[in-house]
């Protein structure tokens, strides 16, 4: 039996839709050595309302922390983009949302191709770590470092394998992700709703101020997150997150009667 078997990966999620917002897809992706568990809340909510919703499980994620390893940024991005592809094949209008590294791979999925829209929970563009800069380096001397947790974080807990350590290997590969996606946003034209915890501890600030001068669409709407870390989608502001970002696929959908306007997330 190797490590991988011991952690049955977690399932991917896909639901066809059902009435007349079945044309309406949305590709969600996990975040960083996290799962679909992650983010299944925000997918079932989707569902529930007649959305056509996929969410794959990423290469070397829900299993080992050395499956992770093994992968790159491509591989992440590829196994997102497929989902994303297949989905978009069998809907009018197809949204791309996601998590922390999943709103990154998000956004550089709308740079690539023409998505109705982009959903993004605390996207990662930067580190609050400076030794990041040096981590092509580092990797080589030391192999992992613990994982980045949240002090007193609301947020229920999943069950996404072992990664009880982080492979530096791993975290190189997601700097490159990041720089990548950077270079890339002037080409997102399509609109973006972000969605900001107050007290997010993973992701810096500046990631937000990155996306807010390099994109390119003029259609960026932020909802703050007072009540919430970073994992927002299993925190205390999820029903928000949720509502938001349903109203958002509604409004800018082709396929449907936007809704009525309503007033600001202050």
């Amino acid at each position: 039996m190797t490590e991988s078997s011991m952690f049955p990966a977690p399932a991917a999620f896909s639901y066809p839709g059902h009435g007349p917002k079945a044309r309406i897809g949305v590709a969600i992706c996990h975040g960083f050595t996290g799962s679909p568990h992650s983010i299944l809340p925000w997918a079932e909510h989707l569902a529930a309302e007649g959305f056509a919703v996929s969410v794959p499980l990423l290469p070397g994620h829900g299993t080992h922390w050395r499956d992770l390893a093994r992968q790159n940024w491509h591989d992440w991005y590829r196994g997102f983009e497929t989902a994303y592809l297949d989905l978009a094949a069998r809907t009018s209008d197809c949204y791309v949302a996601g998590l922390s590294m999943g709103g990154t791979i998000a956004l550089r999925t709308a740079a690539r191709h023409t998505v109705a829209g982009v959903a993004a929970v605390n996207p990662g563009l930067s580190f609050y770590d400076r030794r990041v800069r040096i981590v092509g380096l580092l990797k080589y001397f030391q192999r992992t470092t613990p994982p980045l947790q949240e002090e007193n974080s609301t947020a229920s807990a999943t069950d996404d394998g072992d990664y009880s350590v982080t492979p530096l290997a791993a975290v190189h590969q997601l700097s490159r992700l990041f720089s990548a996606t950077l270079r890339q946003l002037p080409a997102v034209r399509c609109p973006v709703l972000v969605f900001k915890s107050d007290t997010d501890a993973v992701v810096p600030p500046s990631s937000l101020e990155l996306l807010r001068r390099r994109l390119g669409s003029r259609d960026l709407s932020v909802v703050r997150l007072p009540g919430s870390g970073h994992v927002a989608t299993l925190d205390v502001d999820a029903p928000l997150l949720f509502e938001e970002s349903a109203r958002f696929f509604l409004q800018h959908a082709r396929s449907t009667t936007p809704p009525a306007a309503t007033s600001e997330n202050p």
